[in-house]
């Protein structure tokens, strides 16, 4: 007999709460346990057999998460654009509960919880892959992959990358629901092994080794978190003062470490917005600094091309040389760095108008190569900038090209004290098990760490402060199986979703409408 259809309004309700308490498994609360309630409620309140309402249901479950999780964006640039944004992404999820109302018609995943769950599953991943690459190129923000970083799934990461995390969260979200529909209906079998596996993929992390030991010697970095004056969309209006808090925050490690004794110095994103390459007193002072600690430094700024446009660039500066490498954004963040649309979107909000001068994206891998003397060899650094780190392929085509440490150069303070920091170093944590690389996080105001290979943060700063970093990075060179397989288990993953999705539609004109009301046991 299949299951009654729950009531509406409480089927609203499930879903109202399942998208909060998601939200409340990622950073600042990181409750992540949160996140398999919140998918069990979900996949409960999809339980009716319409896919009119289900896109209702996804869409109440996106407007609960989306809206908290992102509230960093209102701060940032308003309300309407926040609310533009939630909205959008609400929308995926209500695409989600279509597709699900489609899929499970069909009588093999109808019948089957077993066979539930991984259509569920399957296609969740599959949504989350959609929504991190269309349209502008995606956005990956609220993955449930990134509520884990604390979590035992967070090893999965080693494994199969963001994608096998965010499955993992899934599947033991559907099988808490199943085993508890099972045990309402006094099925005891059913009960005791959906629980038994849900438990399983939970600890199934903890087998998986991370070995953090170097295997090409160690790289000794000093970070710079400089601050800025004030909080806010102006933080950066004192360019000037800005570059001499770096500057400063340079010279002062020099209460840690000797002059030379250092192979690298860090500054974040935006570490200077004056052009150290055709502004002579700024060149002066970050040259001037480099001398100090003798030590080259990678160095967050703006580029101009005479072509308009700008860059945002890392440029490794070599002291008494200048300039020798650099890095430009390849993923610049649509309608903050650019504006797609411009004149479609300026009259819902002004705020497109505050970016004058859209930016380009860079072409090249995210590789600096660094030229060690005291390792005798030139060590290739990957650098992703800011929002970046969300994005699978640039941080894993910059460990294939040869990356042996990952450094996250990012720009926090547009966002004063929201979760937008917190919330990128979880992608930081999760990104260095993914690859198992050590990983420094440094930002302008905060939040900046140091991670070790298996995710650990072994240094930490609070939001707008000065502060300093001096880390031992272990350089690795192996790759993990989730650099390895690349993009093949998302490929792999959209694949069975697409062809669960077929055999729902067609396998539902087999079956009488009043049989396949709810069915889900």
């Amino acid at each position: 007999m299949p299951q009654p259809e729950p009531n509406r309004w409480w089927a609203l309700g499930l879903a109202a709460a399942g998208g909060l308490l998601t939200n409340a498994a990622f950073p600042d609360q990181g409750w992540w346990g949160a996140g398999f309630v919140g998918m069990a409620l979900l996949f409960l309140a999809l339980r009716r057999d319409s896919a009119r309402w289900n896109a209702l249901v996804g869409f109440v479950w996106g407007l609960a998460f989306f809206a908290p999780h992102i509230e960093w964006a209102d701060y940032v640039v308003g309300r309407v654009p926040w609310a533009a944004l939630t909205v959008f992404e609400a929308l995926y999820i209500a695409l989600f509960g279509v597709a699900w109302t489609w899929a499970r018609r069909g009588q093999a995943i109808w019948r089957g919880p077993w066979l539930q769950a991984s259509a569920f599953v399957l296609l969740w991943v599959a949504i989350e892959e959609l929504r991190s690459t269309a349209p502008f190129g995606g956005f990956p923000w609220g993955r449930l992959a990134f509520s884990q970083a604390d979590s035992p799934l967070a090893r999965l990461a080693w494994l199969g990358g963001a994608p096998l995390v965010s499955a993992a969260v899934a599947a033991i979200g559907v099988l808490g629901a199943i085993c508890l529909l099972a045990a309402r209906r006094l099925r005891i079998s059913r009960t005791f092994a959906t629980g038994a596996v849900a438990g399983a993929v939970l600890l199934a992390g903890l087998v998986i080794p991370l070995d953090t030991q170097a295997q090409a010697g160690e790289l000794r970095v000093g970070a710079i978190q400089g601050n800025v004056p004030t909080p806010g969309l102006d933080a950066f209006a004192q360019q000037r003062e800005v570059l001499h808090n770096h500057a400063l925050g340079t010279r002062a490690l020099l209460e840690q470490v000797e002059p030379g004794e250092l192979d690298l110095v860090v500054w974040p994103e935006n570490g200077t917005d004056v052009d150290p390459q055709v502004d002579a007193a700024a060149a002066a002072e970050i040259d001037g600094v480099a001398r100090a600690v003798d030590a080259p430094m990678l160095v967050g700024t703006i580029e101009y091309p005479e072509t308009g446009g700008r860059y945002n660039t890392a440029v490794l500066w070599v002291p008494g040389e200048g300039v020798v490498a650099r890095y430009a954004k390849q993923h610049p963040a649509p309608f903050a760095e650019y504006i797609p649309l411009r004149n479609l979107v300026r009259p819902f909000s002004s705020a497109v108008d505050l970016v004058r001068n859209d930016m380009i994206a860079g072409t090249e891998v995210g590789v600096v190569p660094l030229a060690s003397e005291r390792l005798d060899r030139t060590v290739p650094l990957g650098d992703v900038i800011c929002f970046e780190v969300a994005y699978d392929p640039l941080v894993r085509n910059a460990v294939r090209a040869g990356a042996e440490v990952l450094l996250v150069q990012t720009n926090n303070a547009s966002f004063g004290f929201t979760a937008e920091s917190t919330q990128q170093l979880a992608m930081s944590r999760l990104r260095a098990i993914e690859h198992g690389r050590a990983t420094v996080q440094i930002s302008t105001v905060g939040v900046s760490a140091v991670i070790a290979p298996n995710g650990a943060v072994s240094q930490r700063t609070e939001l707008f402060t000065a502060a300093q970093l001096v880390a031992q990075l272990p350089l690795r060179t192996s790759q993990t199986p989730a650099t390895a397989i690349g993009d093949w288990l998302a490929w792999g993953v959209d694949a069975l979703a697409l062809l669960i999705l077929t055999a729902g539609c067609v396998g539902a004109a087999r079956l009488r409408r009043p049989d396949r009301a709810a069915g889900l046991s």
